[in-house]
Order: structure tokens, then sequence, then C-alpha cells
């Protein structure tokens, strides 16, 4: 696939402005043409997100630019939804305001301060459910109602597709979603399938497109953020 061919596809940040984006504006900002999520020791935050206004979709190609520094992690929301509880404990002095957290399918990508972290980006988790991850990068996933996730195939050795992540530089992520069919490709280099064969899996339903800044101190950035919506 030419990461560069948008033909079909409509851009849904405008590098300038955050006015289509629901975030808090505490740690969102636009810098350089990209959205930029950033928490430090000053400015604390454990989990926070920012989603794309009236887009829900379910099955669609998304393309993007993405970049980790300092530390910490991030990842992009699909299928996803915002407003519901949220199962992870509380930090101390933490609070959260519901409709800015999200739910769902995730596409990761971590900055590696740890060997754990270094094999998180690519791979499928699911966000603020009991699945967690579901598909390690290098894997094709199979689920169904009732059983849980099973592997079928692996794409390749999961710290070997590690080297096509770049550090603190920018990276070509594309999510494919058909179906129960999700697909994540990092630079060009297929990291993981997950197909989940149970309409009625968190992973199976229409939802918000956001992303993830996660860890104190951490900083991410996106840019070119297009999509091809099928439904």
């Amino acid at each position: 696939m030419d990461f560069n061919d948008h033909t079909g596809f409509t851009q849904i940040f405008d590098g300038q402005s955050l006015a289509d984006w629901e975030g808090d504006p505490a740690f969102w900002r636009v810098e350089n043409g990209a959205i930029v999520g950033e928490s430090s020791k000053d400015n604390v935050v454990y989990n926070a997100y920012i989603w794309r206004k009236d887009l829900v979709a379910k099955d669609f190609d998304l393309k993007l630019e993405i970049k980790c520094e300092i530390a910490g992690g991030s990842g992009i929301q699909y299928r996803s939804q915002t407003g519901l509880p949220w199962t992870k404990p509380l930090h101390p002095g933490e609070k959260r305001n519901l409709d800015w957290m999200m739910t769902g399918p995730q596409a990761d990508f971590w900055f590696p301060v740890n060997p754990l972290h270094a094999s998180y980006s690519g791979q499928f988790y699911s966000e603020n459910t009991p699945l967690g991850i579901v598909a390690w990068r290098g894997e094709v996933v199979n689920s169904t109602a009732g059983a849980g996730p099973r592997l079928v195939g692996a794409i390749g050795d999961r710290s070997a597709l590690g080297g096509y992540v770049k550090i603190n530089d920018w990276n070509q992520y594309e999510i494919i979603a058909r179906g129960g069919t999700m697909i994540h490709i990092l630079n060009g280099q297929l990291m993981a399938v997950l197909i989940d064969d149970d309409p009625a899996s968190s992973n199976n339903q229409p939802g918000k497109i956001g992303i993830e800044l996660e860890g104190t101190p951490a900083k991410v950035s996106v840019r070119n953020i297009w999509i091809r919506k099928l439904n």
C-alpha cells in the first residue's frame, strides 16, 4: 500500500486547530502541524485521550504519522466509546472526566523505555476492558464467542519486528478494519491481526477514533490523519 495515496480518504485533522477534537486542553495542543499530548511531573496525567468529534466508524482504512518522545506510551483508539465506567484504580489525587476517557480497541505505540514496552508497538490492545492484550506484535489471533483468543499464525519474531519502529521520529501507522478483522501495519510492516468472530464483542462495535497519552513523563505527536470510511 502507498501510504501517501489518499484517494477516497478524508483528512480529519487540519494541522492547525483542535476545534474538531474533544479532549482535556490541559494536556492536548497543536504544535508544528501535529496534535501533541504531553504530561510531566508538573502537569501529571496517567491516561488522557482526545477523539474526533462527529465521526463514528466501523469499517475503514486509517492512516497517520505518530512519534513518542521522552518516555511513556500512546495508541490509536478506534471503534471506541466514551463515557463508560473506568475500571483501572485511581492514583492518589487523580480525577477523571469519563467523557474524555476511551474504551475499546487500540493500536498500541510506546516509547521503548524497557524491554516490555519495546514489545508493545503494533500490538492489538483492548483499552479499559477485561480483554487487555489480545494479539501481541507478530501474531495472528482468532477470537470467538465464549472462548478466549487463540493464536492461529505468526507474522514474525516480536523482537525482530521492533526493528521497524522508529525512535524519536515519525512512524507511519495504518489500521484496516473490516467486519471482525482488524489489521495493524507500522512503517509498511504487518504487525498484528485480530479476527474476532463474536458480533457482540466490544471489538466489533462502531465507535470513535482517538489518541491516547499514557504515563508521566510522556509526549506523543500525531499528524497527517486520514480516513477512508466504509461504514
